[in-house]
């Protein structure tokens, strides 16, 4: 039996592609920031893992493919306002 993952696709490599891409982690409830190991984020809920063994192997390939494509800052700045927005602060456009 194999388990469908929750991670969305990445439309594009590229900063919009990335922007969306982490919009739809924070609207599936799976947003973490792109510096932590995927094997690190536990649900406050309840303790566990956020994420299958499957599903972190998934993220630190997409993440790596993500920073190698757009460097490190950028990716960081396309995660930002997702962050920002999952927080309740306002940016100005």
């Amino acid at each position: 039996m194999q388990i469908e993952s929750r991670i969305p696709k990445l439309s594009e490599m590229s900063f919009d592609g990335a922007l969306v891409w982490f919009t739809e982690m924070q609207c599936r409830d799976l947003l973490f920031h792109p510096e932590d190991d995927p094997a690190d984020v536990i649900r406050v809920a309840d303790g566990t893992r956020t994420f299958s063994a499957s599903e972190q192997e998934e993220l630190r390939l997409l993440l790596s493919e993500l920073e190698r494509e757009l460097g490190h800052e950028q990716m960081i700045e396309a995660a930002y306002p997702v962050f920002m927005r999952a927080a309740g602060i306002q940016l100005n456009a």
